[in-house]
Formats: C-alpha cells, structure tokens, sequence
C-alpha cells in the first residue's frame, strides 16, 4: 500500500527486455526479498464485481509466503476505461480458511485464483516487482511509496513509463485492468503500447 494515504499508484506492464532493469536494480535498488502469493478473488453474490466494465472491485485474500491479508481495491478510471490509482483497504488475518468459511454464508464466492512469484526491490519512491504470474507470463509493476503532495496520479505513472524507457526496457506494454482480470477475461484485456 502507499504512502498516499489509502491510495494505491502503480502500474502494470510487460517489456521487451528485462536484462537492463535487472542489472539497474541489483545494483542500485535495495532487494526486498522473494515471495510466492496465492491469491484468491472474492465476488458477492448480491453485487457482483463482474458484471461491471471495466471491472473497478477486487476483494482478495492473499497468503504472501505465509503472510496472510485481506485486501480491498476501488479503482478509479478515467473516460477511456484507463486505472491510474485506486481506493486501497488492506489488513493482516490469522486464516484465510477460516474467512473462505465466512465467506461462504454471505453469498461471497471465489471468482479467480493469481499464483505469483514475486521479486521485490525498493528504488526512490518505487517499489518494483518482477513478476512470473502462472497462465500469463512475466510482468514489471511498479507501485509509489512516495508521498503524493502536489502531483497527480497520472504524473507519478507518467514518470514511473519514463523510468522504464530511461533503461532500454524496448516496447513496454501496459494494461489497465490488473493479473485477476487478464485471467479471466483473457478477450477482453486490451494491451496498449506506452
């Protein structure tokens, strides 16, 4: 989560070549560590987060290498359907059986699983994941940790893309609907070239 407040600033891309933010980061950022996260994505039965497009809800339970969450995400959008920043809601939980065993009463069902391996490395204001994301493929997210003063969320994604153009990342491919969505409505993820 960031330093924003209860706001989440990220984004979500693919790149051509990783070679070159490898080596920056190995040697210019801090490495955090590496975890495995499996997380599960949670709908109502009486509001279903699906039926929007695109979808703005997420509600997950995460297991980060034994770390256990909840976690609750709004999403804004701008009027092209693009996320920049979201509402974020997040706590630690003693067991996520025990919450599935809440959930099912109250009509929340499972609507997808994300398998993760994550590395995670602090740059500046930047926290950058190298993802492998099981059924989907490599991916580079970048979240603010930053304070957001004056700027807008769109100017920190602007300079997180520059960042990336800066080590000769090649084409970067963005999505604006997150790792749940792209599994399952793999059609419908449009991929724009920034």
């Amino acid at each position: 989560m960031s330093n924003a407040g209860d706001k989440e600033i990220e984004i979500q891309v693919q790149i051509e070549h990783s070679k070159d933010l490898i080596s920056f980061l190995k040697k210019k950022a801090k490495f955090i560590g590496k975890e495995r996260q499996i997380d599960k994505y949670f709908s109502p039965k009486h509001r279903d987060f699906l039926k929007v497009r695109p979808v703005v809800e997420w509600l997950r339970l995460r297991d980060s290498s034994g770390k256990l969450s909840i976690n609750y995400k709004n999403w804004h959008v701008d009027k092209e359907g693009r996320s920049h920043f979201c509402d974020e809601y997040e706590t630690p939980i003693g067991s996520i059986k025990q919450l599935e065993s809440i959930f099912a009463p109250l009509g929340i069902n499972q609507i997808t699983v994300v398998d993760k391996t994550r590395k995670i490395y602090m740059y500046k204001n930047y926290e950058v994941s190298i993802d492998s994301i099981k059924g989907l493929g490599d991916f580079v997210e970048i979240e603010y940790k930053g304070k957001l003063g004056k700027k807008k969320p769109t100017d920190i994604t602007k300079e997180m893309v520059k960042f990336l153009k800066d080590l000769n990342c090649g084409k970067i491919s963005r999505n604006y609907v997150g790792y749940p969505f792209q599994l399952l409505f793999p059609k419908e993820v449009k991929i724009e070239e920034v």
